[in-house]
């Protein structure tokens, strides 16, 4: 077994400074694009303008008590009077979301009446549930 060296055979090097330089760059890129995703991290201050009108998104609260009675923004509503408060809050915002809250005693009939009639008004909707 001849461990010695020969001579002109070439030596295995590898060369790791362009990776290391990759690596910083990737690192800053995912650093800058995680607090950019956080709007909440950026404050800005817009322009005010009395004459433009602004895209609103606006979310709505639709809870549902366990005696069956509906409350929309905290305000009492009959069962009848539901589509017709959710169609007014329709009106206003031109992007509405309901967060619907109901007690978990209320029988899901009650809550696929108003699944259907945000469908029906083309509002989406959101159910609330309380984390484990």
């Amino acid at each position: 077994m001849n461990l010695r060296r020969r001579k002109g055979r070439p030596g295995a090097e590898v060369h790791t400074s362009a990776m290391n330089d990759i690596m910083f760059f990737l690192l800053l890129f995912f650093l800058i694009a995680s607090t950019v995703t956080n709007p909440n991290v950026i404050k800005l201050m817009l322009p005010k303008s009395s004459s433009g009108q602004s895209v609103s998104k606006k979310t709505i609260t639709v809870s549902v008590t366990k005696e069956l009675k509906y409350y929309v923004d905290k305000k009492e509503v009959t069962e009848a009077d539901l589509p017709s408060t959710l169609a007014s809050y329709k009106s206003l915002a031109t992007e509405l979301t309901i967060v619907l809250y109901v007690d978990r005693t209320v029988a899901i009939q009650n809550v696929v009446q108003i699944m259907d009639t945000a469908q029906k008004l083309n509002i989406k909707l959101v159910l609330a549930t309380e984390p484990k």
